[in-house]
């Protein structure tokens, strides 16, 4: 069957000023205005004034034809309208739309900022209550655990160990031996000028098992880890299977954060001397290339200049960092709202938190100890 012929749009004029009439007759649709289109822009550009549009002529208006004339019109029906009641139900619905609404933004006011500001520290409470709460839940869980050993998650526990621990071993030894070598490197070139070459072993042994190491070890574990733990925990959340965990009377916090928490406590310390080690053969490497200081010489140095309170520092350093990443890493990745979007704002802002709290943590052990483990 073939449809029927087009007719061209056309637009009269009579009359003058504010006596004008416009007629239109034809199709006003998309296809018939298209190849005319700024023609029939132009010829409605030049009317004004009209006292009556007359639409009887029209044979077909569909939506693109209406807002055309709509448009024209600033969108409002005409004093004197004369269209078909069949095509008058396209400026129906284009009047029920009504105007374009353009977004205003609000006046300046002397107390945005303030009213801000306590937004932000609205906000650092909830983040600050939930965190000592998740902290609690956790003390308590586990000193509910201790008298039946039946009911630790070992599983959880050894697979979070071999994720965090095991597996993160190749990407911290690579980062920890460039780090040692840049390290001798710098301190090297500093140190000749001196003469001062044997005092390396004294910069590389306590910068990397005091310092650099647990820290380091921490930002590579929380960029890597730790985002992981936040990601894990908000797709569960996306996909219910929390709720669905909570509906079969399975603690959440004894069989997802439980296990986490622990994995990285005894992983932190084993990845914290695994990289420093691996940090100071880079700098035995370097100071032999620069400085032509001998392996054996060293070996034998290390132990007098870096005292043996200085490593248990650096552990216990590892082992506060690594429950400090987990739990921040758990608080950001149960506060996931079931859309990607938050899943994605919650895992940067569980990196950034992270990171920020291990080098806030450091600067208080570093306060601490300050006269402990430290050659006269």
């Amino acid at each position: 069957m073939n449809a029927a012929p087009q007719a061209a749009p056309a637009l009269r004029v009579d009359g003058h000023g504010a006596a004008a009439t416009v007629t239109l007759t034809g199709d006003w649709t998309l296809r018939a205005l298209l190849p005319r289109l700024s023609v029939v822009q132009a010829a409605l550009a030049e009317v004004h004034g009209v006292a009556v549009w007359d639409l009887d002529g029209v044979i077909r208006l569909d939506t693109f034809g209406a807002t055309l004339l709509w448009r024209h019109w600033g969108r409002q029906r005409p004093a004197r309208l004369q269209v078909p009641t069949i095509l008058d139900e396209n400026f129906v619905r284009l009047a029920a739309l009504g105007g374009p609404s353009v977004p205003v933004a609000p006046p300046y006011r002397f107390l945005d900022a303030t009213a801000h500001l306590g937004r932000l520290a609205i906000g650092f409470g909830r983040h600050l209550a939930d965190f000592t709460a998740l902290v609690g839940q956790i003390l308590l869980d586990a000193l509910h655990l201790l008298g039946d050993r039946q009911r630790w998650p070992w599983r959880e526990m050894s697979a979070n160990f071999y994720k965090v621990g095991v597996k993160a071993m190749p990407v911290t030894a690579l980062v920890g031996f460039l780090i040692g070598v840049v390290l001798s490197y710098l301190s090297a070139l500093q140190l000749r000028a001196f003469g001062a070459d044997i005092y390396i072993v004294n910069i590389l042994g306590l910068g990397i098992i005091r310092e650099l190491g647990p820290v380091l070890v921490a930002v590579l574990v929380a960029g890597r880890s730790g985002s992981a733990m936040t990601a894990q925990l908000g797709v569960m959340r996306v996909t219910e299977e929390i709720d669905a965990l909570a509906t079969m009377g399975i603690s959440r916090y004894v069989r997802l954060v439980l296990p986490k928490v622990v994995a990285l406590f005894l992983a932190m310390p084993l990845l914290t001397l695994w990289c420093s080690a691996v940090a100071i053969v880079g700098g035995m490497v370097s100071a032999w290339l620069q400085l032509g200081i001998g392996f054996e010489y060293f070996l034998q140095a290390l132990p007098r200049a870096v005292p043996f309170p200085n490593l248990v520092i650096g552990l216990s350093k590892g082992a506060a960092f690594g429950a400090l990443i987990a739990l921040v890493a758990c608080h950001f990745g149960l506060r996931v709202k079931p859309n990607t979007e938050s899943l994605a704002a919650h895992t940067t802002a569980s990196v950034v938190t992270a990171i920020t709290l291990v080098i806030l943590t450091d600067a208080v052990f570093a306060i601490a100890t300050r006269s402990i483990g430290v050659p006269g």
